[in-house]
C-alpha cells in the first residue's frame, strides 16, 4: 500500500469517527442537557460538575489504557514472534495496561458516589 493510500484511509477513519461522535452527541446530549437544566432550576449547579468530572476520569482512563495496550501489545507480539515461550509473560503486561480502565471506572464511581 502506498503512503498516499494509507494517509487517505487514516483520514477517512478520523472523519468517520468524528461523524459518529457528532451523531451520538445529537442522540445523547438532549437527555444530559435536560438533567443539568433540571438541576439548575433547583439551584444545584454542582451536579453538572460532578458528572463532568466523573466522565473525565473514565474517559482519560480509557484513552490511556488504549494507548498503553497499543504500545505494549505491539511490543509483546514482536517479542512473542522471536521467542514464543514468553507469551504468558507478555500477556501479563497487556493485562496490567488494561487495569488503567478499571482504575478510571472505579474513580468515576467514587466521584458519583459523593452526590
Amino acid at each position: 500500500m502506498t503512503n498516499i493510500a494509507f494517509r487517505r484511509k487514516v483520514s477517512m477513519t478520523f472523519v468517520a469517527t468524528a461523524l459518529l461522535l457528532l451523531a451520538s452527541g445529537f442522540i445523547f446530549a438532549p437527555s444530559a442537557y435536560a438533567a443539568t437544566t433540571e438541576a439548575a432550576s433547583r439551584g444545584d449547579y454542582n451536579l453538572a460538575l460532578v458528572c463532568f468530572s466523573a466522565a473525565l476520569a473514565f474517559g482519560f482512563g480509557a484513552v490511556a489504557a488504549g494507548s498503553a495496550i497499543g504500545k505494549v501489545g505491539s511490543a509483546a507480539m514482536g517479542a512473542i514472534s522471536e521467542r514464543p515461550e514468553i507469551a504468558s509473560q507478555a500477556l501479563i503486561f497487556i493485562a496490567l495496561a488494561e487495569g488503567l480502565v478499571v482504575f478510571g471506572f472505579i474513580t468515576s464511581l467514587m466521584i458519583l458516589g459523593k452526590v
